[in-house]
């Protein structure tokens, strides 16, 4: 099975009120599941990493061992390149969440990162900020 990923982060202050949302739909586009939640107070990169981390998080209880391959996507071009490897990870306070999440691709047998245009990221933008509006966690 593929899975499609689209995750956003927000948080208005930055550091301030923080959240997430992703979606997660099968080959076919069909959505299979969405999240959006509070996380309290915090800064847009944990923020973003948090959705990433949170979704891949949900594939692995949910999915087990029937995924054969992750397509992630992200309008955050910082995520997506330090996911890839491209950017060194510079913040010390990231790097717990991003060893977190390079070790569940490593047990969903890895992710490949794209990055879109916040247009194209429109339902996880919507959950992140619906999560943020009523602090719903």
């Amino acid at each position: 099975m593929k899975l499609i990923i689209y995750t956003d982060g927000a948080s208005r202050g930055n550091p301030g009120p923080a959240s997430y949302g992703f979606t997660i739909s099968d080959e076919k586009g069909k959505l299979v599941y969405e999240e959006g939640r509070y996380i309290g107070i915090s800064t847009n990169n944990v923020a973003e990493y948090t959705a990433v981390l949170e979704a891949l998080k949900y594939v692995k209880s949910s999915f087990k061992k029937n995924v054969a391959q992750i397509e992630l996507f992200a309008d955050s071009k910082l995520v997506v390149e330090q996911l890839s490897g491209r950017f060194k990870v510079k913040s010390p306070h990231l790097k717990p969440l991003i060893e977190k999440i390079q070790i569940l691709k490593l047990e969903l047998g890895g992710a490949v990162h794209s990055h879109v245009p916040r247009a194209q990221n429109t339902t996880a933008d919507k959950l992140a900020n619906q999560a943020l509006d009523t602090r719903k966690n």
